[in-house]
């Protein structure tokens, strides 16, 4: 079991506007698809930072982040070619508040379950 770990750091102005829109567009579609396990979004706590390598005071943390359950990288690959070609999707991603400029920054990391 593979599973991919996405955090987006949207742009802070648009951010209210993209919680509905996840909530009510993206989100359900991405679980039609994916296994989607969760998709959460930052709340107005502060983050807690612990150790030795703190971020400086610019770096913010993501305000959104989601993980997919996939059972390898191949099938992973195969799934975000067929959806990014989704025409469906594509019309989605159009309504995307602030339009694509709005994501600061994505990552996205793998991990294998212990």
């Amino acid at each position: 079991m593979l599973f991919e770990i996405r955090n987006y750091h949207f742009e802070p102005t648009h951010f209210e506007a993209y919680k509905k829109w996840a909530a009510a567009d993206a989100v359900a579609y991405l679980k039609s698809k994916m296994d989607v396990v969760g998709f959460w979004v930052a709340n107005d706590m502060e983050p807690e930072y612990k150790g030795r390598n703190k971020p400086d005071e610019s770096e913010q943390p993501a305000n959104i982040t989601w993980i997919i359950r996939w059972n390898d990288r191949q099938e992973r690959d195969e799934a975000w070619v067929q959806l990014r070609a989704d025409p469906e999707w594509k019309a989605i991603l159009a309504r995307v508040p602030g339009g694509w400029r709005s994501y600061l920054r994505t990552e996205a990391r793998f991990a294998d379950e212990i």
